[in-house]
């Protein structure tokens, strides 16, 4: 059975290829998700919500073994200072639950989109489907040019 969503909606309407892959929809963390999927954890990328002063959030969009890099991100982006929100709060900033937060899903809101720039080892990658059980494997370039997306040196190991 396959999942029809805003995000698979997008992607059809404008011919991108992709692969839907459904899981249970409890929360799972990226290195679960890749376990369950059975692909190698590094390939499965996760959307972390970052807070920076007086501007949209930015979605951080990482390698599932991998964090953020606050410092990293903040110089990226010419920014004085980012956080981490909480789970709720990132959840309030996009209107999706956790474990299903995806850059997919909000396109034209106004969040800007940062992609680790390990992605570019992979042609494609595994990202969050808009949903909790939904993840969407499509070529980096793909998400790249929908997101208007930038690609920087954002993550470290955990």
């Amino acid at each position: 059975m396959n999942i029809t969503n805003n995000v698979t909606r997008f992607l059809d309407a404008r011919k991108v290829q992709y692969a839907a892959h459904q899981m249970p929809a409890e929360k799972l963390g990226a290195v679960e998700a890749a376990q369950y999927m059975g692909v190698p954890p590094e390939q499965v990328f996760k959307t972390i919500v970052v807070v920076r002063e007086k501007k949209k959030p930015i979605l951080a969009v990482v390698p599932g073994p991998r964090v953020v890099d606050l410092k990293l991100l903040a110089a990226f982006l010419n920014e004085k200072k980012v956080h981490l929100p909480t789970e709720r709060e990132a959840e309030q900033l996009t209107g999706l639950q956790a474990g299903g937060i995806s850059p997919l899903a909000l396109i034209n809101k106004g969040f800007q989109v940062v992609v680790d720039s390990v992605a570019h080892e992979y042609g494609k990658i595994y990202i969050s489907g808009g949903q909790r059980g939904l993840d969407i494997q499509l070529a980096v370039e793909d998400l790249l040019k929908l997101t208007n997306g930038r690609v920087g040196a954002i993550s470290k190991e955990n």
